[in-house]
């Protein structure tokens, strides 16, 4: 009895169960979160992603319920050397066991080497998506090699101009004494 399964509500349980698979595409713009790190940029940009559910050592009492997820996309992020938008790969591909609730899957997570999450009949696939992509964007995007040449000073003539000559503070300070000179 084959189910129709929705990555927005996704029974994990039976999901696993079934070994089905679920793969979508949509745009960067229906992310809010990259969306965010995109500053706007990019909306088309496809977001694609597969889930195979699997179902390990059915027969025990306490069956492993597993979801292997693959996703890739490629942001427009700003360059952190030239402030200029820069194209961004971003590839996922993991695997995550489902345990029965919230406590466990903390308890287990600490000390597994695999990520643990807590079992849920209506699992939001997409938002897993969107949070893995988020976790392998690079803190400071940039450039292999800049499209303008990069500046690394900071010089304003202007603001040099309108300092002009300070007077000393300790100077000032000493004017202020009791019986200071001016």
């Amino acid at each position: 009895m084959s189910k129709e399964f929705v990555a927005r509500r996704l029974d994990v349980a039976r999901f696993a169960e079934e070994g089905a698979a679920l793969n979508g595409q949509e745009p960067v713009s229906g992310h809010p979160r990259l969306m965010a790190e995109t500053q706007g940029r990019g909306t088309a940009s496809p977001v694609s992603w597969s889930a195979v559910g699997e179902l390990r050592n059915p027969l025990h009492l306490q069956s492993g319920i597993w979801l292997h997820l693959r996703a890739q996309a490629v942001l427009e992020l700003t360059c952190q050397r030239c402030l200029r938008p820069v194209q961004v790969p971003l590839a996922v591909e993991r695997s995550f066991r489902f345990v029965a609730d919230e406590g466990m899957a903390a308890a287990q997570d600490e000390h597994s080497s695999e990520d643990v999450l807590a079992l849920s009949r209506s699992f939001d696939l997409v938002e897993l998506v969107e949070d893995e992509l988020l976790m392998e964007m690079p803190v400071a995007p940039r450039h292999e090699t800049c499209p303008v040449p990069v500046r690394l000073e900071a010089v304003d003539d202007d603001f040099e101009a309108a300092g002009g000559t300070r007077e000393n503070p300790f100077a000032a300070l000493g004017r202020l004494k009791v019986g200071g000179k001016s």
